[in-house]
C-alpha cells in the first residue's frame, strides 16, 4: 500500500518553512497524523499568492465497473507521477490545481502481511518539507491528493514508491511551470537524506468490540 498516513507539522512551523498567508487556515493545531478522509493542511496560490488552507486528503474519484458502470466516487489519496499525462492529466495539466502538502513526516508499512508495522520518515534538514499535490474543488468540495514517485533502492524494503519531496527551490516551478517540465521531479528522493524509523507499532490497531475501525 501507499502512503496513506502522515504528520503534517504544526501550522505555526508551517508558515515559518513556508512563505504563505495562513488567514484563511485560522485553526489552533494540526492533528498528529492524517488519513484518507480527513482534513489536512494545503498551500496553493490565489492570485499569485501562496494560501494554506485545510481540505479533504482523497480525490472524489469515480471508476468503472466489469461492464462498464460508473461506480461510486472513492477517495483516492495517491496519484501516480507516471499517470499524469493520462488518468491525471485534467488536474495536472493545469498550474491551478497543482498544490503542496506541508509534511514533517510520512509513513509506511514494513513486514509480513498480518504483523506490519509503522516505519516514519522524514527529511532531517526540512522541519517541514513539501510533497508535491493536485487539488480539486468538485463533488465533495476542496479535496488533495498527493503525487507518488519511485522510491530510492535503498529504502526497497519499505516500498517501491514514494511522495515526490520538492526542495524549496522547486515549488514555483511545481505550482506554474508547464506539465511538461515536471517530469525532472519524477526521481527517487536521495537516501542520504532521508531518515527512517522503523517502529513494533502494529500498522492496523486492534479494536475492542463495538470500536469503530482504527488506524
Amino acid at each position: 500500500m501507499m502512503c496513506n498516513r502522515y504528520n503534517p507539522g504544526e501550522r505555526q512551523l508551517i508558515l515559518d518553512v513556508i512563505p504563505a498567508n495562513g488567514n484563511g487556515a485560522q485553526y489552533n493545531a494540526n492533528p498528529d497524523r492524517v488519513h484518507p478522509k480527513e482534513v489536512g493542511p494545503v498551500v496553493r496560490l490565489v492570485d499569485g499568492e501562496m494560501v494554506l488552507e485545510r481540505m479533504t486528503w482523497g480525490f472524489p474519484v469515480t471508476l468503472k465497473g466489469s461492464k462498464g458502470q460508473p461506480l461510486a466516487p472513492k477517495p483516492v489519496n495517491n496519484a501516480r507521477f507516471d499517470k499524469l499525462g493520462a488518468f491525471w492529466k485534467r488536474w495536472a495539466i493545469d498550474p491551478g490545481n497543482r498544490c503542496l502538502i506541508p509534511t514533517a513526516h510520512f509513513a509506511e508499512a514494513i513486514g509480513p502481511k498480518g504483523k506490519m508495522t509503522e516505519a516514519w520518515l522524514s527529511v532531517p534538514d526540512q522541519p517541514i518539507f513539501a510533497w508535491a499535490g493536485l487539488w480539486s474543488n468538485e463533488d465533495w468540495g476542496l479535496s488533495y491528493t498527493g503525487v507518488m514517485t519511485d522510491n530510492c533502492i535503498e529504502f526497497a524494503d519499505i516500498h517501491d514508491r514514494s511522495p515526490v519531496i520538492l526542495d524549496p527551490e522547486h515549488w514555483h516551478t511545481w505550482l506554474t511551470a508547464p506539465l511538461a517540465d515536471l517530469y525532472q521531479f519524477d526521481r527517487p528522493y536521495p537516501a542520504e537524506r532521508m531518515a527512517v524509523e522503523r517502529t513494533d507499532i502494529p500498522w492496523v490497531k486492534r479494536k475492542a468490540p463495538g470500536q469503530g475501525p482504527l488506524l
